[in-house]
C-alpha cells in the first residue's frame, strides 16, 4: 500500500499535485476561446483537492495536455481548465502561462493556505516526455510534498510522473491514485468468483497480454470488437471482409489453448450484426444485417456482435460476482453498431451486486451514453495505463510514490 494524503501533515505545505487534465477542447466561435467538452478526468480529482483546501496547503497543479512536441500553442494549453476548476471548487484557481521558472516560483511562494495554482501543460517543454532532470528539478523548485493522482499517466516514466520524484522528499498518492489501485490491484488480486472478464477492441496484438494475464484469474472471458474475427479464423470459421490479423493466428492458438488448459470459458460470438463497407468519415454502414450463425459472408464485415451473442454474454454477466469491462463489442463509432455494446452496459447494470470495473474510452462512453454509469463500482481513468497494470507490468508513476 502506498503512502496516502492522509497519512502526511499537510498545513501550510506547498503541494505539487500531479493531476491528469488531458481533457477535450473546442473552439467557441461565439467567444473565440477553447472550452472544456467533457469534465468527467476534473470531476474526478476533486475528491483530493477538497481534502488538501481543508488542510489548509498550498495546492500547485501540473498536468500535461494533447501531444505538443515541447511546443508552446494556444490549442494546447490548461488556461480554459482554471475557470471550470474554480466553479466546481468554489474558490479561485490562479492560472500562470507556465509550469517552470522565476515567475512561477514567485507565483508558488505567494501562496497562501488553501489556494489553488494551476500551471501550463507541461509538454510545452521537451523535457518533460525525455524526463529530463533539470526540467524535474525546476518543476519540483520550492515544493515541500509531492502528490501524484494521475493514474492515466502513470504508466510513462516522464519528469512530472518519475522525475520529479528524485527531488522532493515527502511523497504521496490522491484519491483518485488510491481509488484505481484499489480496484484494479486488490479487487482483482484475489476477485470474488465468478470473474467474468468482457474484452473488445481491433487488435489481439493490443490486448493478447492482458488476456494472457487475465486467464490466469478469471472464471469467464467475453470476447467481442474486431479482434473476435482473428480468434475465429484461427478456429477455422469464415470471417468475410472482416478486419483480422492474420499473422497473429499463433498467437490466438495459444490463448485459446491456455483458456482450455485451465479450464476458463472463453466465449466467442456466434452470430454478427454485418455490413457491406464502412465509410468512416461519413460514419455509415451500407446494408445492416446480422447474420444466422457464427459464419460471416464472404462479402460482408463483421461491424457488432448479434442477438444471440448478447443474450449469451448476459447470461455470463448477471451471474458474476466480478466483472472487468474494456473495450466495445463493435465499430461503437458508427450509428446502428453499437447495439452490442450497450448490450453490455445493461447486462452489467442489471447485475448490482457485483463488483464492476469499467475501462477505456468506448466503454466509458457507451456507459455514459447508456445512462448507467452509477450502476458499476469503478470506472477507471486509466486507459494505456490500465492496460499495462493489467498486464502485470511495473509504472513508474506509482512506482516512485514510496510504500506505508
Amino acid at each position: 500500500m502506498k503512502i496516502s494524503i492522509r497519512d502526511i501533515p499537510l498545513k501550510g505545505k506547498r503541494v505539487l499535485v500531479r493531476v491528469d487534465y488531458n481533457v477535450p477542447l473546442e473552439l467557441d466561435k461565439a467567444t473565440n476561446s477553447y472550452v472544456v467538452t467533457d469534465q468527467t478526468r476534473i470531476l474526478e480529482t476533486l475528491d483530493t483537492l477538497k481534502y488538501l483546501i481543508d488542510q489548509d496547503a498550498k495546492i500547485i497543479l501540473i498536468s500535461h495536455l494533447g501531444r505538443p512536441k515541447g511546443k508552446k500553442n494556444t490549442k494546447e494549453s490548461l488556461a480554459p481548465v482554471a475557470p471550470l476548476l474554480s466553479g466546481l471548487l468554489g474558490t479561485k484557481v490562479k492560472f500562470i502561462g507556465d509550469c517552470i521558472g522565476p515567475e512561477v516560483d514567485k507565483e508558488k511562494e505567494s501562496l497562501k493556505e488553501g489556494e489553488v495554482l494551476l500551471l501550463e501543460n507541461t509538454r510545452f517543454y521537451a523535457g518533460e516526455e525525455k524526463n529530463d532532470p533539470e526540467f524535474a528539478k525546476a518543476l519540483a523548485s520550492h515544493i515541500d510534498v509531492y502528490v501524484n493522482d494521475a493514474f492515466g499517466s502513470a504508466h510513462r516514466a516522464h519528469a512530472s510522473t518519475e522525475g520529479v520524484c528524485h527531488f522532493i522528499k515527502q511523497k504521496a498518492i490522491g484519491f483518485l491514485m488510491e481509488k484505481e489501485l484499489k480496484y484494479l490491484g486488490e479487487e482483482l488480486k484475489d476477485p470474488q468468483r465468478p470473474f467474468v472478464v468482457i474484452l473488445g477492441g481491433a487488435k489481439v496484438s493490443d490486448k493478447i497480454e492482458v488476456i494472457n494475464k487475465l486467464l490466469e484469474k478469471a472464471d469467464c472471458l467475453l470476447i467481442g470488437g474486431a479482434m473476435a474475427y482473428t480468434f475465429l479464423l484461427t478456429m477455422g470459421h469464415k470471417v468475410g471482409k472482416s478486419l483480422v490479423e492474420t499473422d497473429k493466428k499463433a498467437v490466438a492458438q495459444e490463448a485459446l489453448e491456455k483458456a482450455k488448459e485451465r479450464k476458463v470459458k472463453f466465449l466467442l460470438p456466434i452470430d454478427h450484426l454485418v455490413a457491406e463497407s464502412i465509410d468512416f468519415e461519413q460514419r455509415i454502414a451500407k446494408t445492416l444485417e446480422f447474420t444466422a450463425a457464427i459464419d460471416i459472408p464472404e462479402q460482408r464485415l463483421g461491424v457488432d456482435i448479434g442477438p444471440q451473442t448478447m443474450e449469451a454474454y448476459r447470461k455470463e454477466i448477471i451471474t458474476a460476482k466480478t466483472l472487468l469491462w474494456n473495450g466495445p463489442m463493435g465499430i461503437f463509432e458508427i450509428p446502428g453498431c453499437e447495439k452490442g455494446t450497450f448490450s453490455i452496459a445493461k447486462s452489467i447494470a442489471e447485475n448490482p451486486s457485483a463488483v464492476s470495473i469499467v475501462a477505456g474510452g468506448d466503454s466509458i462512453k457507451a456507459l455514459h451514453r447508456s445512462g448507467l454509469s452509477d450502476r458499476v463500482s469503478f470506472i477507471s481513468t486509466g486507459g494505456g495505463a490500465t492496460l499495462d497494470f493489467l498486464k502485470g507490468k511495473v509504472l513508474p508513476g506509482i512506482e516512485s510514490i514510496p510504500d506505508k
